[in-house]
């Protein structure tokens, strides 16, 4: 979350008009995240978060709205977009598409407890069960074509040894066929920052707006690098066990699973490490612009390359 389109008090209490929540009481940017303009938003009715889409268009967005609704009936940690007085989850506002959201109670945590591994890998299984039940898809925008595509755009601002790094990688996963494991709707982007916490209780789920169809292996491998490595690559064993042992308890991954998992954990640290990467090379403008350092994601693909996870 970041903010790249600014919003002035008097075009937020305009746009606000459209929806049954009152005056507003006050607001503020987000400074986190890398994709959308978010700001926290409170009102006479409640307490809310404004995001502006910054690259997702009006055609791209009802899969997303209509995903986090679909989950938030079926009693899933999600928060369900607004709707207007005449019916519509999404609008626009200075410009780009946009929703507002109930804000959920609990903060993110910097370095998660046992405890709250294991329920984010609970929550990652009720994830993948209900959102089975949705009637939707979309395509991986950071799947394969575009990790190779980035890869190629990202050659000549990269030294030789980060070349060879990648061209091997992306040579390396080849053998990999995530089209033949088990598919489903994934969220993609579960990071620390996307779960909220009261204590050790999981209270929330948020930012939805990577989500697509792909293996749901990809979403546990993408979820394992974030919340059980240090930012040096270290892995803390006991977060990665309790985790993917809450997930089993969830959905039981297959044989095939089993044999494909050091090369997804690989793809899911390889896309992260691009598109940081991308970032870092390519910044964007905006009031609060936040660049994460790619070569976390470096430690994590090197790791995973020499030093096989296992999972059970």
């Amino acid at each position: 979350m970041s903010v790249f389109t600014k919003v002035s008090h008097a075009e937020l209490q305009d746009f606000l008009r459209q929806y049954p929540v009152g005056e507003v009481v006050g607001f503020q940017g987000i400074g986190e995240g890398v994709e959308n303009t978010n700001y926290f938003v409170d009102t006479e009715d409640g307490r809310w978060v404004l995001t502006l889409f910054e690259r997702l268009d009006h055609d791209d967005l009802p899969f997303f709205l209509g995903l986090m609704e679909h989950l938030a009936t079926h009693g899933f940690p999600s928060a369900a977009p607004l709707h207007t007085s005449d019916g519509r989850s999404l609008v626009s506002l200075n410009g780009r598409p946009a929703a507002l959201v109930r804000r959920l109670t609990g903060q993110s945590v910097l370095f998660p407890s046992i405890a709250q591994c294991r329920a984010t890998g609970e929550v990652l299984g009720e994830l993948h069960r209900i959102a089975a039940s949705f009637d939707g898809s979309a395509v991986n925008t950071r799947g394969e074509r575009w990790r190779r595509q980035t890869a190629a755009s990202l050659r000549p601002k990269l030294d030789a040894d980060t070349r060879a790094l990648i061209d091997d990688e992306l040579a390396t996963q080849e053998a990999l066929d995530p089209a033949a494991l088990p598919q489903g709707i994934v969220h993609a982007d579960l990071f620390r920052d996307n779960v909220l916490f009261v204590d050790e209780r999981l209270s929330g789920v948020i930012d939805f707006y990577y989500a697509c169809t792909d293996s749901l292996l990809y979403d546990l491998a993408v979820t394992v690098n974030d919340w059980c490595f240090d930012p040096h690559g270290t892995l803390n064993a006991a977060r990665a066990g309790a985790m993917i042992q809450a997930y089993q308890g969830r959905r039981q991954t297959t044989v095939a699973e089993q044999a494909a998992w050091n090369l997804t954990l690989r793809a899911a640290a390889l896309r992260f490490y691009l598109s940081r990467l991308y970032d870092w090379h390519h910044p964007r403008e905006g009031g609060m612009v936040h660049v994460k350092d790619p070569d976390a994601y470096r430690c994590i693909l090197e790791f995973h390359r020499t030093r096989p996870l296992n999972l059970d």
